[in-house]
């Protein structure tokens, strides 16, 4: 069941629920590919990828979603109420926040523009829900990719914060900053 669908220079990108029992094996080699490396998972076997899915799948405040382009899998976002993460012990959750984290699928052949055009797919999905106000991100200071991505849809960094395995960089990026930061791809 497709929950968004968004059409750019790339094709039609897809968000739809995360199913565990479809997905396993996919989830499985994304996670754990060393590309993956801030996923924190690379030595995961598939009993506990399959267990940390499950266990977001039965939480009320935790999403995951597969993502994909003109229906072939490329990336994984998960969605969650900061109010109900580590995160709340950093920052004062606002009403309206939403987490996000995101992996898009490793490839041996990238494809210009596949992750900002992911990022945008995904913040666009995100803000469609007129109860979302901002995206919360906590990335891997050594991410520098997703640093990169993160700004070019406009979010900004507030502060360090030390999580468990990670010094990360919290950022927000609110409608606003979207939208301005967001134009029509060619």
């Amino acid at each position: 069941m497709t929950a968004y669908t968004r059409h750019c220079a790339l094709g039609a990108l897809t968000v739809e629920p995360l199913d565990l029992g479809a997905h396993l094996d996919l989830l499985h080699g994304w996670v754990t590919h060393p590309r993956s490396v801030y996923w924190g998972l690379l030595d995961a076997d598939h009993d506990r990828v399959r267990a940390e899915y499950a266990a977001i799948a039965a939480d009320p405040h935790h999403q995951a979603w597969l993502g994909r382009l003109d229906g072939v899998p490329l990336f994984l976002t998960e969605s969650y109420d900061p109010a109900r993460h580590e995160l709340a012990r950093h920052y004062p959750v606002a009403s309206g926040d939403v987490g996000m984290h995101l992996l898009v699928a490793p490839t041996d052949t990238p494809r210009h523009g596949t992750t900002s055009a992911v990022m945008r797919t995904v913040l666009a999905f995100l803000f469609a829900d007129p109860a979302h106000q901002r995206v919360v991100v906590e990335p891997d200071v050594r991410n520098d990719a997703i640093a990169v991505r993160n700004a070019e849809v406009g979010f900004v960094v507030d502060r360090l914060v030390q999580l468990p395995g990670k010094t990360a960089r919290l950022s927000f990026c609110t409608r606003t900053a979207f939208a301005a930061a967001t134009t029509p791809e060619h």
